[in-house]
């Protein structure tokens, strides 16, 4: 698909993506970055505000699909069967490779899917080059200066998103 950095989606959290958005854009399947987007890197567990906003998404009939560049694949594994759902760490975002697989596995398309993080360079890319919706959300906790140093270099990206709400 297309090398873009601009997402399609601009949140501020993930409680932002509901049922009635996901239906809207015609996603089904929701792939979801773990660190700084559902929890701080120091959490292995999901919070349970996150647990009951992703039992809705469920309710809906979404697919969830946690999708990490996480090296430790225990953590991921933890996290992802506590929330009920399948993951994968080690993703390599921004290469589409692994969407793309899981993607074939579910049987669903890129028009059916989408893919929510918190970085441009990562997430929105790896979604906008596997053809899905890209939903950027706000980091969770900047918890060095090379974080909130990328997060300045992302903010044109972020607000070009935003314009565009497509």
């Amino acid at each position: 698909m297309s090398f873009s950095l601009i997402p399609k989606v601009v949140l501020s959290t993930i409680f932002g993506v509901t049922p009635e958005l996901l239906r809207q854009k015609g996603v089904t399947l929701l792939f979801l970055d773990l660190d700084n987007t559902l929890s701080p890197y120091s959490e292995d567990l999901p919070p349970q505000q996150v647990l009951t906003w992703m039992a809705e998404l469920k309710a809906a009939g979404v697919i969830l699909y946690l999708i990490s560049n996480n090296s430790d694949p225990e953590r991921v594994r933890r996290y992802a069967e506590a929330c009920g759902i399948s993951g994968v760490a080690k993703a390599g975002k921004p290469s589409p490779e692994v969407l793309r697989r899981v993607m074939a596995e579910l049987g669903k398309t890129p028009a059916e899917t989408a893919l929510m993080g918190d970085q441009v360079f990562t997430d929105v890319l790896a979604a906008n080059l596997a053809g899905a919706l890209s939903i950027l959300v706000r980091p969770l906790e900047m918890i060095n200066i090379l974080f909130r140093l990328r997060y300045i270099a992302e903010q044109p990206l972020r607000a070009l998103g935003r314009e565009k709400l497509r």
